[in-house]
């Protein structure tokens, strides 16, 4: 009796031996556990706080992106377009006189003293 007595001793301890590992273990797993998550929302945080750096530097590129178009394009006074529409609608007035001419179909459409100069121009270009 014993010798069990000493055997059901021994696999008592073991047993305690096992317990004691399998807390240990536990208690890892969860100090792991508990180190992912933060590594986790360290990660998410500094993803979240890129996001808003690249947004703020995107809206900094676009102002000034605009601030340059305007400063190479600067927006015309109204005097400039005004005096602007009245050009094109005077080219476009234009256009068809001036066609047949540089097309050799027509004399040259502005005056009679001009007339000569431009055909002699038009007969020494061709020659």
């Amino acid at each position: 009796m014993t010798s069990l007595f000493a055997q059901e001793i021994r696999l008592s301890k073991r047993h305690e031996e096992i317990v004691s590992q399998r807390l240990m273990v536990l208690q890892q797993m969860e100090n792991k556990f508990i180190d992912e998550n933060k590594e986790k929302a360290s990660q998410m945080q500094a993803a979240e706080t890129a996001f808003r750096r690249n947004l703020s530097l995107l809206m900094d590129i676009e102002a000034a992106e605009k601030s340059l178009q305007t400063r190479i394009h600067p927006i015309p006074s109204p005097e400039v377009v005004s005096l602007e529409t009245l050009y094109w609608a005077s080219v476009e007035e234009y256009i068809p006189k001036w066609e047949q001419f540089l097309l050799g179909r027509a004399p040259y459409p502005i005056g009679v003293e001009n007339e000569n100069e431009a055909e002699n121009t038009v007969q020494n270009e061709a020659q």
